[in-house]
């Protein structure tokens, strides 16, 4: 079938990966521009699986203050300090602080939290479940467990920035990787806001 180079280019706009890229997704995905979206998410996927393991010690810490009453303080890291100087790189900070300061998150990720708290929840969402078969109450419990990790943590948290409110933290991480070919991780952050107690 024939792609036409218009497809090409509004694809590559919205995904900014590479013309060949675009053009073997729009021909896998028979012209589809939302399926070619799909096809190279998955592969942005899989290459970031691949490029997970391997070290990332360079980076930038980012920073955001909302209306001198919120600040945000965050650590990215990828593998090089050549792609921790693009500005893909560096929006890529400037939007996670700024979704930090917006969403409020605990932890980055869910196998941050402590055992003792995903048992304390599991043991609540039980009792809110009484008298319902046993696999009615696991897929319940699983329902919420999920919800609570997009309240808690950083990378299942939706990105404030994203319009169709589908694309998560991790996505965005995920998409930056295929991008800038490098392994990025979110390491840790720290959110200030005007007035809050500070638990000792």
């Amino acid at each position: 079938m024939n792609i036409t180079a218009g497809a090409i280019k509004e694809l590559r706009e919205q995904t900014g990966v590479g013309m060949m890229d675009c053009k073997h997704a729009l021909t896998e995905a028979a012209g589809d521009l939302e399926k070619a979206m799909d096809v190279l998410r998955q592969k942005g996927l899989a290459m970031a699986a691949k490029k997970a393991s391997r070290e990332a010690s360079e980076g930038l810490i980012g920073s955001y203050i909302h209306m001198d009453k919120i600040g945000v303080l965050v650590e990215v890291n990828c593998e090089t300090d050549f792609v921790a100087k693009t500005d893909d790189f560096k929006q890529l900070v400037k939007d996670i602080a700024m979704h930090i300061a917006a969403s409020n998150p605990v932890y980055v990720g869910r196998e941050e939290i402590p055992a003792e708290i995903i048992e304390k929840e599991k043991t609540i969402y039980a009792s809110q479940v009484e008298n319902k078969p046993p696999q009615v109450v696991e897929k319940i419990i699983e329902g919420k467990l999920e919800k609570f990790y997009s309240d808690m943590c950083l990378m299942d948290q939706v990105f404030v920035k994203d319009p169709d409110g589908r694309q998560k933290i991790k996505d965005l991480v995920v998409e930056k990787v295929a991008r800038l070919g490098e392994n990025i991780l979110i390491k840790r952050f720290a959110r200030f806001q005007l007035g809050e107690k500070i638990s000792r």
